[in-house]
């Protein structure tokens, strides 16, 4: 019997009106995951993956907007804002930038540029803001002011949030409008705080055209080469991130039974490679 992906590599071909080869951006998509389907689970989670599939086939346009989702952003985390910066500062041997405020979620922030399209965000709870009215993002309400600051998970930058969100699987997100000074986005994050897939899956944020951060953060020389996810369930969290488009954008390593989601940053820096990120204590 023919593989599964090839299968579904031909139906695209066939189906699809404006994609006249199996090696369109589509049908790499679709059949990335449907490869992921083939090796992950027993045979009832491969029928619910293949159903999924399907229902794919039949927007082919769908599956071409998610090719458009990319890495945006990584997320430190911190008790204190001084104290995130200061470790990432040590760890890369680059400076950070001063952001911001974000009144809605009641916390601050500085940046770090990472070459042309990415950048390093470390944020915590701003002391002097009011407490907002709803769980702040990026779980910063268990935090402490004296915890330790750590690499926490990711943010997808997409060309459309709705599409974006609606192929995401369970649990549902919620996308909310943000401002900080003049920049203005939309995110979209679990209603309770929470970090998906225990921060190895990532939030999704659409910018608006000709808007983002990058366009006032200095260049110190530092770029991203590589995000590594380690999770107990890393099989089931790669078909979530095949499904927005985003299979490439971490490479994700299976943890034993238990073990607790962390990940790791590898950075080129004006003093060498440089990593953040590791095992909790």
């Amino acid at each position: 019997m023919r593989p599964y992906h090839d299968k579904v590599v031909e139906a695209i071909s066939r189906r699809g009106r404006r994609f006249r080869r199996a090696s369109s951006p589509a049908a790499k998509l679709i059949a990335s995951a449907a490869r992921r389907a083939a090796t992950a689970g027993g045979a009832a989670h491969k029928n619910r993956v293949r159903v999924t599939l399907a229902a794919l086939l039949f927007d082919v346009d769908l599956a071409t907007r998610m090719t458009r989702n990319e890495l945006d952003h990584i997320v430190v985390v911190a008790g204190a804002r001084e104290a995130g910066t200061a470790w990432v500062e040590e760890s890369l041997g680059v400076p950070l930038q001063a952001g911001g405020e974000h009144e809605r979620m009641g916390t601050h922030n500085a940046l770090l540029r990472l070459g042309e399209k990415q950048y390093l965000e470390v944020i915590s709870v701003n002391p002097m803001a009011p407490a907002p009215n709803r769980p702040r993002w990026f779980e910063l309400d268990r935090l402490m002011p004296d915890s330790a600051p750590r690499l926490a998970t990711w943010v997808a930058r997409t060309a459309d949030i709705g599409v974006a969100v609606a192929a995401c699987p369970p649990p549902p997100l919620e996308i909310l409008a943000m401002s900080r000074g003049v920049l203005s986005w939309l995110i979209a994050i679990p209603a309770d705080g929470s970090l998906l897939g225990g921060g190895i899956l990532p939030a999704l944020i659409e910018w608006p055209a000709d808007v983002h951060p990058l366009a006032g953060l200095t260049d110190h020389g530092c770029a991203l080469t590589r995000l590594e996810g380690f999770h107990p369930d890393a099989g089931r969290l790669a078909l979530s991130l095949d499904a927005i488009g985003l299979g490439e954008a971490i490479e994700l390593r299976a943890l034993p039974e238990g073990g607790r989601p962390y990940l790791v940053a590898h950075f080129e820096t004006p003093h060498g490679p440089r990593t953040i990120g590791g095992p909790r204590a």
